[in-house]
């Protein structure tokens, strides 16, 4: 909670938590924690799509009652901007020069992946249209099939009704 007067956020519930499922488009498990009353997450997925980011409260409905909140800030960051380049050249004690490399390595990963993503798309939209047009195909078919079988039986049928009334 927000304190207005303090203008900082309230410490959370003692005990309060929250357990974390991330799912890949194919329903995998890609990531499944616990966590207290802080945490971060990272995963890599490597199957490309909308992925599920499950947030289960660790609490039972009695503690939210008594009063237990629960803050939970998301920040989402996807591909070589979820990187901390400063961190990783102190850790890895990198000139300026090889971190502009690892960046540029980076982006030029990521410009790959967004290309095989891009030709995923554009093979599932393929597919689907594909199937589309096969569907349309088969549903003129019918059609002209039940058109064809109506026209017949309706004239069988006219023609019985002229013969009974001895018009023909």
């Amino acid at each position: 909670m927000w304190d207005k007067q303090k203008e900082v956020f309230l410490p959370s519930t003692p005990g309060l938590g929250m357990h974390v499922e991330v799912k890949d488009p194919d329903g995998k498990v890609v990531l499944s924690r616990q966590y207290g009353s802080e945490g971060r997450f990272t995963f890599t997925s490597h199957t490309p799509g909308d992925h599920q980011i499950c947030l289960h409260s660790n609490s039972t409905r009695m503690a939210l009652f008594a009063g237990g909140k629960l803050r939970v800030h998301l920040d989402i960051q996807v591909g070589e901007h979820a990187n901390n380049y400063p961190e990783i050249a102190a850790k890895d004690k990198l000139t300026e020069l090889q971190l502009r490399a690892r960046q540029l390595l980076d982006q030029v990963e990521q410009i790959q992946k967004e290309q095989d993503y891009q030709r995923y798309r554009e093979e599932r939209f393929r597919l689907t249209s594909e199937s589309t047009n096969q569907r349309v195909l088969w549903w003129s078919i019918a059609q002209t099939v039940i058109l064809i079988l109506t026209g017949i039986w309706q004239m069988r049928h006219l023609k019985s009704f002229f013969e009974a009334k001895k018009l023909v």
